[in-house]
């Protein structure tokens, strides 16, 4: 039996971009399984330039922002970049309580992930 997948993958001429399936992004075995599957589109890539979008996520436990540290390191030793948008205000607050928006790049939409990757800082 196929594992079930939490993330939809779109291959764009200028990045990857990752939508996630569920609105409540807090379960750990749900965790578990975007991390695999994040560290494979990382890990497939020589130089990975990926979009996570949180449209539609309502929730978003602690395990998960570690899961997206562990990405984002893994994204920047192969000279790549990160992504993060479309995150609704209850959860940017969360990233800027635990003062992670001061170290994952968060873009208000699409559009804005996908210009800042054409001028990465």
């Amino acid at each position: 039996m196929a594992q079930q997948s939490y993330v939809k993958v779109h291959h764009d001429p200028e990045c990857t971009r990752v939508e996630f399936t569920e609105k409540h992004v807090i379960d750990e075995v749900v965790i578990r399984a975007i991390g695999n599957e994040l560290t494979k589109l990382v890990d497939d890539s020589s130089r990975p330039r990926i979009v996570v979008s949180f449209k539609g996520v309502d929730h978003l436990s602690s395990a998960a922002l570690g899961t997206l540290l562990t990405v984002m390191n893994r994204v920047k030793a192969k000279d790549g970049h990160l992504r993060l948008c479309d995150i609704s205000p209850q959860i940017l607050q969360i990233f800027e309580i635990t003062k992670l928006n001061r170290v994952l790049r968060i873009e208000k939409d699409l559009a804005a992930a996908k210009a800042s990757l054409a001028t990465p800082g």
